[in-house]
């Protein structure tokens, strides 16, 4: 995209997009305004009391006073591009608008703010983080076993080193352990100084895992003109690029799951209705009103009560939370975010230190920047804020008592951050950020720390990196949780004369720990793994034990190797037995009895759905893809798989920059295509590409 001027540019901008991507734009800002049950009818009543509740239409409208007048006007021109595409295309609009039977209303800058506002809440909402560690404290009591479930897997590897930050922070808030959900998928980012590059340049690496779609949530534009000559890609509907480079600076993003909400179990008495305690004090619920119109259906009428901490939100929790009690959402995302207007400045960065000031503006979400200039400078800077809390809680905090109201946020100066580390490199992938004697407790739920280890020891091994040997290790598929585990599960297997047993040791002794496609032991220790955390959770948790087990990787995987707490009151062997079999059950049924041809790709498949997937046999003509996949949620290259193993959330875009390229290129590739529209040349024209590993090049120059 090609422009004189700054407003034409951004003009170009949206006028492109929707040229791509109308009906997944028109479908984002629906969701995100709770507005789906419109078009889809009693099936998105769901998303869009979701939608409603959160307030994310809301949010929008109050974030569009907040931004400056030049973001505004970059804001309104990339709207005004939309609107012009759509005019053109009134009478012959994508496909998915005469399936349904309907054409997109005109577009408004608030409608980019609640698509941006909806993908932050993606990021950082996440309920169940909260709502589990609550029910099995309710079950097991905050002691040891509690403490040992909350533990996540590799939590020692921390982004931050130490020496490289302050610490000895007082008045501590009292620490639980961090262990997150690795369901919940991740992203992978580095930067090398020159001094470990064959250039003598830096290099910065970056590959965001998001869920797999046949229609990517990024946009891969090249913007050129006024103040703008910047690559990579945006969100669909923000107007700016959120990974990429500029002529002189390259940077990266991953989610660092630093907690930016609080669920509040609410007191609430007979006698005080519609009122809600605090300090002693009942306070009168606020109460707001919010229609649902469904095509084929009366409409939806949902009244939305709030407590001072924020919405109560029973009605969009969990299933299984339904029964804890009124329960309130404080989020930061409620306040005006920043991103946007800090993103499109970081757009225009010359070197390391603008960039990081461009930044500055930006609340939610928290993420990881790796970034690097054409100077040789590197740098890392945890953007956005976290809220200062008294105590550490991992579930639910009471809502009358004052002690656990939010005392303020982290400031963005305080917030960890690195510049030119003596050891030439930063590692980032949804680990720990820091130690926990770091000057501000982070209250992160963070992923496991395998991703990040790996990256880093990979690093750490070779003394010059090339971009192509940053391209190879986005697709490294060594598995840290296998490489713990396998040899305590072989030494409980040792002794079981089940011929099916005798095999898979013998896969198992044999195996690299590689989870690639065509590995039977990869599909073994996986499917073992997932049946073994169900087994470690029902062991202790009878009710929504499967919830549970999605967040107990780190308990389970220590339980393979030794029982220190006691969790088993049974023999330890025999449980380990037991998920086994179930694993090999399973296996059986779904690729026959002949161990030698199961493989992992072949249930570990690519999960490429449309928006309008599940409409009758519209799958069949609109979703993509279903190659086999390597991987898994704990290996770099990506593959989170979900309930059944197949990969639904993985490394939705690759990018590596060699800053010592004259052409101010990128090489990236993206898991679908740019395109948006079923059946033409560029819908899915990447993921062959993408499946091979392969990048593709844009210069800047």
């Amino acid at each position: 995209i090609r422009a004189a001027n700054d407003r034409d540019l951004f003009f170009g901008f949206g006028f492109a997009t929707a040229q791509d991507r109308l009906f997944q734009l028109d479908f984002l800002r629906r969701k995100a305004r709770g507005r789906l049950a419109e078009i889809l009818g009693p099936e998105a009543i769901e998303s869009d009391v979701l939608s409603r509740t959160i307030g994310l239409s809301r949010i929008a409208e109050a974030e569009w006073d907040t931004l400056p007048d030049d973001v505004q006007s970059l804001l309104q021109a990339y709207c005004d591009g939309i609107n012009a595409l759509m005019e053109q295309t009134r009478d012959t609009p994508p496909i998915e608008f005469d399936l349904l039977d309907y054409l997109p209303e005109p577009w408004t800058p608030t409608d980019s703010l609640a698509i941006v506002g909806d993908f932050r809440w993606y990021l950082t909402g996440r309920f169940p983080v909260i709502v589990i560690p609550e029910l099995v404290k309710r079950t097991l009591g905050d002691g040891q076993l509690y403490r040992e479930f909350l533990l996540g897997e590799a939590d020692d590897e921390s982004i931050l080193q130490p020496g490289e930050y302050l610490s000895g922070m007082s008045n501590r808030a009292a620490h639980l352990p961090s262990g997150g959900d690795d369901n919940s998928g991740g992203s992978n980012n580095w930067v090398l100084a020159g001094s470990r590059t064959v250039t003598a340049k830096p290099i910065v690496a970056s590959d965001p895992h998001v869920p797999f779609q046949a229609v990517s949530i990024w946009h891969e534009v090249r913007l050129q003109g006024g103040s703008f000559n910047v690559a990579g890609v945006a969100l669909a509907g923000m107007p700016a690029v959120m990974i990429g480079r500029t002529e002189r600076v390259a940077w990266g993003i991953t989610n660092n799951i630093c907690s930016l909400r609080d669920l509040y179990l609410e007191k609430t008495d007979a006698n005080h209705p519609n009122c809600f305690l605090f300090d002693g004090k009942w306070e009168s619920a606020r109460e707001r009103m919010e229609t649902i119109q469904v095509r084929g259906a009366p409409p939806v009428r949902k009244t939305i009560r709030s407590s001072r901490n924020g919405p109560i939100v029973n009605e969009v929790l969990p299933a299984a939370a339904s029964s804890l009690g009124a329960i309130s959402l404080r989020w930061l995302g409620f306040e005006p975010c920043g991103w946007l207007m800090a993103s499109i400045n970081m757009n225009r960065a010359r070197a390391c230190a603008e960039f990081r000031e461009a930044a500055r503006p930006w609340a939610v979400p928290t993420f990881n920047l790796v970034f690097a200039d054409a100077d040789g400078n590197t740098g890392f800077q945890t953007v956005g804020r976290i809220p200062i809390r008294r105590s550490a809680e991992r579930g639910l905090r009471p809502g009358w008592d004052p002690a656990h109201q939010w005392s303020g946020v982290i400031p963005f100066d305080k917030m960890p951050h690195l510049l030119n580390p003596p050891r030439g490199f930063v590692v980032t992938a949804n680990n720990r950020l820091a130690p926990d004697d770091y000057l501000y407790p982070l209250f992160g739920a963070w992923n496991s720390g395998y991703r990040a280890r790996r990256i880093r020891e990979q690093i750490e091994a070779k003394a010059k990196w090339s971009s192509e040997d940053c391209r190879k290790l986005q697709l490294d598929t060594h598995s840290g949780r296998a490489a713990m585990g396998v040899p305590p599960l072989l030494a409980m297997l040792e002794g079981d004369a089940d011929p099916r047993i005798q095999v898979v040791k013998d896969l198992l002794k044999k195996w690299d720990c590689r989870i690639d496609a065509n590995s039977p032991a990869a599909a073994v220790f996986n499917v073992f793994f997932s049946h073994w955390c169900r087994v470690v959770v029902r062991e202790r948790i009878t009710a929504n034990s499967d919830f549970i087990a999605a967040n107990a990787g780190g308990i389970s995987v220590r339980l393979l190797a030794e029982d220190r707490h006691v969790w088993f009151k049974r023999d330890r062997k025999t449980a380990v037995r037991e998920a086994m079999n179930l694993a090999l059950d399973e296996l059986t049924a779904r690729l026959g009895p002949d161990m030698s041809k199961w493989s992992w790709g072949a249930i570990h498949s690519l999960m490429q759905k449309h928006y309008l997937s599940g409409r009758g046999d519209l799958g069949q003509l609109l979703d993509r893809s279903g190659l086999p996949c390597p991987g898994d949620g704990t290996t770099v290259l990506s593959g989170t798989p979900d309930a059944n193993h197949a990969a639904w959330l993985g490394a939705s875009y690759r990018m590596v920059v060699d800053l010592a390229d004259p052409k101010c290129g990128i090489s990236a590739v993206d898991v679908a295509g740019t395109s948006g529209h079923p059946g033409g040349p560029h819908y899915d024209d990447q993921i062959e590409t993408w499946d091979r590993g392969d990048l593709h090049y844009i210069p800047l120059k």
